[in-house]
């Protein structure tokens, strides 16, 4: 009696290591994702004698708490979210859209210095951004949005230059993730090429 219930106890035990590993092996890997900038320039686009260069500060950067994870996430119908349970971004959203956006300004202006928020004291700035992201997510297949607001500070944080909130959108194109992600960088540059804009047109 006692071996027949160790032999049914040890087949549905291999039972059930089986069932594990045949369920492992048939989930798909995990796919990680970055946002693209902008190329940088070629090394004979030089700035000309009078363009005027820049030592910019970029931060803080804030972004919605439901995007502050690693799942990215799409809408649904009405006022669905839905998180992706293999594709995610290879570093935090909030890191990586002020990279991006610093490496974007970096092409789009002439520029001395890119800081990143918190930077150390006693560095010379002439101006500083700030960033506060409202949505950035989209459908699949479809459009993404990006709406933030963003203000420009004198260098020294003081005196604020400028004000505005933008609300862009790109289509995604193809219904798969690679194709959501470059559409949510397409939305960043817009907004990259705003903020270089603005800063382009400023007194001196």
């Amino acid at each position: 009696m006692k071996n027949h219930l160790f032999h049914e106890l040890g087949v549905l035990t291999l039972c059930a290591l089986l069932a594990v590993q045949f369920g492992c092996a048939s989930s798909p890997p995990s796919r990680f994702y970055l946002l693209s900038s902008l190329d940088a320039p070629r090394p004979e686009m030089k700035p000309s004698a009078d363009e005027r260069c820049f030592s910019v500060g970029i931060g803080p950067v804030k972004i919605p708490e439901y995007l502050d994870q690693s799942k990215i996430v799409t809408r649904g119908g009405g006022n669905e979210l839905k998180l992706a349970e293999f594709d995610r971004w290879s570093e935090g959203l909030n890191g990586n859209i002020t990279r991006v956006l610093a490496e974007n300004l970096s092409v789009l202006l002439c520029t001395k210095t890119i800081a990143i928020f918190p930077w150390r004291g006693g560095i010379p700035l002439d101006y500083r951004i700030e960033l506060d992201v409202q949505r950035f997510d989209g459908y699949l297949g479809a459009d993404v949005s990006l709406e933030a607001w963003w203000r420009l500070l004198s260098g020294d944080g003081k005196t604020l230059l400028q004000s505005k909130r933008t609300s862009v959108s790109e289509s995604a194109g193809g219904g798969d993730y690679g194709s959501l992600v470059l559409a949510h960088s397409r939305t960043l540059e817009k907004l990259s090429r705003e903020v270089a804009e603005a800063i382009k047109t400023l007194p001196k």
